[in-house]
């Protein structure tokens, strides 16, 4: 089972839903970065449960714990491992799951991959184990900021077919975080709400789409031919417990234009360090699989939680038919508690490709170089 993420940039996560703990350990962040727990604990609040009446209230503070590679408010080099202790975890609760397998869950194919599986909230398939992925994340933005100025932001952008209205240049962290949906568009925000209560109180739950924005974005990030910065972008979103679609720039809506319509013009910036920019956005920000200096703008759609208090038809390990209802705190929605996930993993794609594109300019460019 592969727990690793990340190449000169890397996260390992570990720990199970109602296991004893949670963590990750990252490796080849670079010395001397000034880094704190405040820094990791505000995106691991923006991810933890119980935090509104719209997501889990399962009462987990989700407090982290450095154990290794910082040393007086700075990273040593050395590997970060990071741990949060499940306080809330009841594993009895889930005792009726041992035979059965739950609709559009990883119950059934852990079972049929490993013939063993953990019953207890999915275990290592459950979204609490995405608390590595956000610390991880959180590292990885202290560096984007520190030394890149890169910004990272998310925000949901719909919810079942609630579409929000959002220009994506000028949405800030600010507008996100003031509504429980962390949709800024006031007027979605508050149907999205509607929904998402009269969803769980129907038994039922809802998915929708985050958009993410990378800003200041220095044009060269992505390895052609297989490590492209869409394709890494793309991995790592549907890596995301939930995520069934991944889009970037015009998307599938771009398949409907014409190449006149939809190719980027080039025109002079001279606040641009290539003195180059484009006057559209269609693809993204990202050209060839290597950033071109523009906004990298995605989306990316998540299925409705597979969680629900309706009762569903499904089997027994043994293929005998019978009927589940879900027990317990689970989320009608995951759009809210998704932002930082996506957040996080842009993140980590985006540093691990950055310390890579420092390896390739170790020697000096020359003014006749092409």
């Amino acid at each position: 089972m592969s727990s690793t993420f990340g190449h000169t940039f890397r996260i390992t996560t570990f720990g199970e839903s109602h296991g004893a703990a949670v963590g990750v350990v990252v490796d080849g962040c670079p010395p001397r970065l000034p880094l704190s727990l405040a820094d990791i604990q505000t995106d691991l609040d923006r991810r933890r449960p119980g935090q509104s009446r719209l997501v889990t209230q399962r009462n987990e503070a989700d407090t982290a714990e450095l154990l290794s590679g910082v040393f007086e408010g700075r990273t040593t080099g050395t590997p970060i491992a990071l741990v949060v202790h499940n306080a809330d975890q009841n594993p009895g609760a889930y005792d009726h799951l041992r035979d059965v397998y739950r609709p559009s869950h990883a119950d059934y194919t852990f079972d049929a991959k490993y013939g063993f599986r953990d019953h207890r909230g999915g275990g290592r398939s459950s979204a609490r184990e995405t608390i590595g992925r956000v610390a991880g994340g959180a590292v990885a933005r202290r560096l984007l900021t520190e030394v890149a100025g890169i910004e990272v932001l998310g925000w949901v952008s719909s919810v079942h077919t609630i579409d929000a209205e959002v220009h994506a240049a000028t949405v800030t962290r600010a507008d996100v975080e003031a509504t429980p949906t962390r949709c800024p568009d006031p007027r979605a925000a508050e149907a999205m709400v509607h929904a998402i209560e009269a969803a769980r109180a129907d038994g039922d739950s809802l998915g929708g789409v985050v958009t993410c924005v990378a800003r200041n974005v220095p044009s060269g990030l992505g390895e052609p031919v297989f490590d492209k910065l869409d394709a890494q972008l793309a991995g790592a979103m549907l890596s995301l417990p939930a995520a069934k679609g991944f889009e970037i720039g015009s998307g599938f809506a771009g398949s409907r234009l014409t190449g006149r319509q939809h190719n980027d013009p080039f025109v002079p910036a001279a606040d641009r360090p290539g003195g180059v920019a484009t006057s559209s956005n269609f693809a993204g920000g990202v050209q060839g699989g290597i950033s071109n200096g523009e906004a990298v703008l995605f989306r990316v759609a998540f299925k409705p939680t597979a969680t629900i208090s309706s009762p569903q038809t499904t089997v027994t390990r043994a293929a005998e038919p019978t009927t589940l209802a879900a027990k317990g705190r689970h989320d009608p929605c995951v759009l809210p508690r998704a932002v930082p996930l996506v957040e996080a993993m842009t993140c980590l794609v985006l540093a691990d490709l950055w310390l890579r594109q420092r390896s390739v300019d170790v020697l000096p460019r020359r003014p006749d170089d092409r």
